[in-house]
């Protein structure tokens, strides 16, 4: 069942990344994070005790490297996520209609800022995650849902209009399924996002040698 959460979670994330950034109706300017940050943290207080509310491919990798899932398990959210992420992205496709106005970012023209800018804020989700989601001394917190969300947001509004903050390969996919970005393009997601995933939780163990 908590496999059946993470697609759920993750599905409801996608999709209002693309109903608030795709067509003319979409979020005005400087709203969009603001929705994304708030459904990621209502998803994670929905479903986080259950299946730990990762949501996030690159979530699940890092808390895997920090021993708390087994990768047997990280591997089966991986699918759960990467399935909903996409199947969210065709239903938006579809509710905005074969008309709607897609916004593009190109990642070509900011490669290297785009990979900076992706490690960065997926490293900092991650950390977060790690020290309010699995950590001894926040156990049992009533916060952490906020505290990831928010991480989100702004990441989103520092980062966004460089490499379009997705910091998550679930919503990279969506965003290439939606032709916000091209499928060229998406190993530049992948690589910063994974990457900093295991970073964050080397990090995490190095500053927490005793929370096993």
């Amino acid at each position: 069942m908590k496999y059946v959460y993470e697609f759920i979670g993750t599905f409801f994330l996608v999709l209002t990344v693309g109903m608030v950034i795709v067509g003319p109706d979409a979020a005005p300017p400087g709203f969009a994070p603001l929705a994304i940050g708030t459904v990621f943290a209502v998803m994670i207080f929905d479903r986080g005790y259950y299946s730990g509310g990762h949501l996030n491919p690159a979530v699940s990798l890092a808390v895997a490297v920090r021993g708390k899932i087994p990768y047997s398990t990280m591997v089966i959210y991986w699918v759960a996520q990467i399935v909903a992420g996409a199947v969210a992205a065709y239903l938006v496709l579809w509710l905005k209609g074969a008309n709607a106005e897609i916004p593009t970012v190109d990642l070509n023209a900011v490669m290297m800022q785009a990979l900076v800018a992706e490690f960065l804020f997926t490293f900092a989700l991650c950390f977060m995650v790690l020290n309010v989601a699995t950590a001894k001394g926040t156990a049992n917190n009533s916060f952490y849902g906020w505290a990831i969300g928010f991480t989100v947001l702004a990441g989103a509004y520092a980062v966004g209009t460089i490499s379009g903050g997705a910091f998550n390969p679930a919503v990279a996919v969506g965003l290439t399924v939606m032709n916000i970005s091209s499928w060229v393009n998406i190993w530049i997601y992948l690589v910063a996002q994974l990457l900093a995933a295991v970073v964050a939780a080397f990090v995490f163990k190095a500053a927490n040698p005793e929370d096993k």
